[in-house]
């Protein structure tokens, strides 16, 4: 996300270096685990050959090419990302899948989809915005669901920093910013809730990390 940065104190809005080499870091840091975690959660999701998924979030278009694997021609995957680079190796990665397209815009605003899509997908970026951006996300997440569509949230779980182990501890609080503080205290399930989510599942990973399926249960 590039530029100027629309929340300066957060770590999701992934510019110059960073953006240009995004998807070499991650697995860095990770010890290539990141990959077959999300491949695994994205399996999770049940998504059906002709599904419509929104992507929030897209990035590079990695987790989109996940997505396409359970998909048919019919299928489709529209990214949005805010950031050109991410854009451009989206745009690199999937152009030999015509059902597979990103737009550039802002998540936290209004975006023009109304009750298109069977899925809306999004992974480790919601934390890393405030409170009004996080209900705005979500709101936009709902308006583009077909009644009885599902919204995914990989994330953050719930837990209290403080009774993490000490090491883990530190490394959250190196890597991430003050909303994701604010996030990991948040019940999700009731800002869901308010702007007319329900029937929750979730799926817990490492302990400190879930996939929550939200359905569009009020119209």
């Amino acid at each position: 996300m590039m530029g100027r940065r629309y929340y300066p104190e957060s770590r999701v809005e992934v510019g110059g270096f960073m953006a240009l080499h995004y998807d070499a870091i991650l697995d860095i840091v990770t010890l290539g685990r990141y990959l077959p975690f999300v491949r695994k959660a994205i399996a999770t999701m049940g998504i059906e050959p002709k599904d419509k998924i929104l992507d929030l979030g897209a990035g590079t278009g990695r987790n989109a090419l996940l997505m396409a694997e359970h998909l048919s021609r019919e299928g489709e995957v529209v990214g949005v990302d805010i950031s050109e680079e991410m854009i451009r190796q989206f745009r690199k990665k999937c152009r030999a899948l015509p059902n597979l397209r990103v737009v550039r815009a802002r998540i936290d605003r209004p975006l023009p989809f109304r009750g298109k899509f069977d899925k809306v997908f999004i992974s480790f970026t919601l934390h890393g915005f405030p409170d009004y951006a996080r209900e705005a996300i979500v709101r936009n997440a709902y308006g583009a669901l077909r009644d009885g569509g599902s919204f995914f949230i990989l994330d953050y779980n719930e837990f209290e920093p403080k009774e993490m182990p000490f090491y883990l501890r530190a490394i959250f609080g190196l890597v991430e910013c003050p909303y994701a503080f604010e996030f990991v205290r948040t019940d999700l399930k009731e800002m869901l809730s308010e702007e007319g989510f329900g029937r929750f599942e979730e799926q817990v990973f490492f302990g400190y990390i879930r996939l929550l399926r939200a359905e569009k249960v009020n119209t």
